[in-house]
């Protein structure tokens, strides 16, 4: 959970406290008798350890004399679950609404600064390794089988690398050009696609080498759009962060990763080298 969840799950637990005061239960004890909840329940909310449901708050506001606060709080609830969101909750039906919503953010973005360590980022993809790619995704989090929808959706970004004056700042380690999604013959022709996307004149790829020295350790994948938002992808959900203190925590890692990073004829010679490596692996 962010730090901006957590503040934001203490503030609410000590408006609920306060209305249980206010009401005259001034035990936690008290209060969990006249709702039936385990004390343990009241005083987990009350300390932003545990986020109500909605109808947690209904019952809350109504016991304690507070029904016109009902949905001014169950709206602090769902902005919590905003900043974390199930990758099963957001995928229920498929991989491409997903992809569709991530348009609007590139639009308006103006500089990208993207960390992948493991995996291609998304938007410098070839079909087929997207393709790969949301086959995972579909069998792994056992949704529909929307892929070749996901799949347009997500190259429907490439073109924002050739329009207006965006800048792309983007960090892939060393692994991504061996994490292998289809066999040689998809992995040779997402490599070509990077030596061809490097020359782009708003594109600066870097690479940071395996036996590069850590300013920082690698973490997870993370996307900045401008200096308002930071996409953290974990295996179970996708952390959305805008708290300006988090976002510079981001950035600096960003920098930090800038630093063990190679570039121009470097990431060539790691992607040639990559490449080669392919081509002695038998056809799958």
């Amino acid at each position: 959970m962010t730090t901006q969840a957590q503040e934001t799950l203490q503030a609410l637990g000590a408006r609920l406290r306060g209305f249980r005061k206010d009401a005259g239960y001034t035990s936690g004890r008290a209060f969990a008798h006249a709702t039936a909840w385990h004390e343990s329940k009241v005083s987990r909310i009350e300390h932003g350890k545990q986020r109500p449901s909605e109808d947690d708050i209904r019952t809350w506001c109504q016991i304690t004399g507070q029904s016109d606060q009902i949905g001014d709080l169950i709206a602090i609830v769902r902005h919590v679950d905003e900043l974390w969101l199930e990758w099963r909750r957001q995928l229920h039906t498929g991989a491409e609404k997903r992809q569709h919503q991530a348009i609007p953010v590139y639009a308006r973005t103006k500089l990208f600064r993207i960390w992948h360590p493991t995996v291609i980022w998304g938007t410098l993809q070839t079909t087929e390794y997207a393709v790969k790619v949301f086959e995972q995704v579909v069998n792994y989090y056992e949704i529909p089988d929307d892929s070749e929808a996901a799949v347009a959706k997500r190259l429907e970004r490439q073109h924002y690398l050739y329009q207006g004056d965006r800048i792309f700042n983007v960090l892939l380690g060393e692994q991504a050009l061996y994490t292998n999604f289809g066999g040689p013959d998809v992995m040779k022709g997402q490599l070509d696609r990077l030596l061809a996307v490097m020359r782009l004149p708003r594109l600066s790829l870097g690479i940071v080498p395996r036996s590069a020295p850590a300013p920082i350790w690698p973490g997870n994948s993370f996307s900045l759009f401008d200096d308002k938002l930071a996409l953290v992808e974990t295996y179970s959900a996708e952390l959305s962060v805008s708290q300006p203190r988090e976002i510079e925590l981001y950035a600096k890692a960003f920098s930090l990763l800038q630093q063990a990073a190679v570039y121009g004829t470097a990431v060539r010679d790691l992607v040639l080298t990559a490449i080669q490596h392919f081509d002695r692996m038998p056809p799958q």
